[in-house]
């Protein structure tokens, strides 16, 4: 266990996702000290940067806005400390759902129809042309926070507000309303796909965390091939961003089967409902090989 060192596990910070970090990172700490690894907490809301120093590892439990984002990423390579998850590059990019997409179609891989959304947009062609529904949400945020799902002709206005709130790149992206999946990537183990299905209208915030009618379903219920197929590329739209040692990609289907890339998280929740340990799980990877395996996989730049 010693070829670890003396770990940092990075958890909390300021984004709006630090309830859901504090969880994470709780139960990583516990993972890595009940397998007799020398792993401490660290908060960055908390405590200076100087605290990190003598490390020699650092596993990111951190999600959102200076965690997920290249920041805490660019602070960990001047110190010289390897830390879990994709380098700074790939977490600025995969935390900007906007230049995803960019990308991902110049690699000509599928995304939902979209539109970008400012002040002085005309709102009522931005839903003829999606359509409705669609989603409206802030490029740079996860776990749901400031997405709204506009059903109604009219509301994409109120929804655009709101998003903006949180983030002043705002997107509008057409509803694929087939279901909504999403596979995890742990080294270049793709893990089997997961089915969400969300007892509430969408998979928002209440139903990621909060409640326990949300069902998750793995095997996921597609044709093996497409499967496959699926998970084939999700390891390239993975890649494509830059992404390394461990993340999750969100998709979509539609009512003709056809797949749509959504996201990547590059540091994938840990809490007793996320998706990467339920898809390690049925993999034969139980949560402290997962945390185990994510942390020899850490790295810089």
């Amino acid at each position: 266990m010693s070829s670890f060192g003396k770990v940092a596990v990075l958890f909390g910070g300021t984004s709006a996702e630090r309830e859901v970090s504090l969880n994470s990172g709780s139960r990583v700490l516990a993972a890595l000290q009940g397998q007799g690894i020398d792993a401490h907490p660290y908060d960055p809301a908390e405590q200076p940067l100087d605290a990190l120093k003598g490390y020699d590892r650092a596993f990111i439990a951190l999600h959102g806005r200076h965690g997920e984002d290249g920041t805490i990423q660019g602070a960990l390579e001047v110190m010289h400390i390897p830390y879990t998850g994709s380098g700074v590059l790939a977490s600025a990019l995969a935390m900007d759902k906007f230049r995803t997409k960019l990308m991902w179609q110049a690699a000509g891989l599928p995304v939902p129809e979209y539109a970008l959304l400012n002040a002085d947009s005309d709102f009522n062609d931005v839903e003829e042309e999606l359509g409705l529904p669609l989603f409206v949400k802030p490029a740079r945020e996860g776990s749901s926070i400031g997405i709204t799902k506009v059903s109604t002709p009219g509301a994409l206005k109120a929804a655009y507000q709101e998003a903006a709130r949180h983030d002043p790149l705002v997107i509008a992206e057409k509803g694929v309303m087939g279901g909504e999946y999403t596979v995890g990537i742990v080294g270049d183990q793709v893990l089997p796909i997961i089915k969400i299905e969300p007892a509430t209208d969408w998979y928002d915030y209440e139903a990621k965390y909060n409640r326990d009618d949300t069902k998750y379903l793995c095997p996921c219920g597609l044709s093996e091939a497409k499967e496959m197929e699926i998970r084939r590329q999700a390891l390239e739209a993975f890649r494509m961003l830059g992404g390394r040692g461990w993340g999750r990609v969100d998709f979509l289907m539609d009512e003709d089967g056809n797949h749509y890339f959504l996201e990547v998280n590059t540091a994938p929740g840990m809490t007793d409902h996320s998706l990467v340990p339920m898809g390690a799980r049925v993999a034969g990877m139980d949560y402290p090989a997962l945390v185990r395996r994510v942390l020899e996989l850490a790295a810089n730049d």
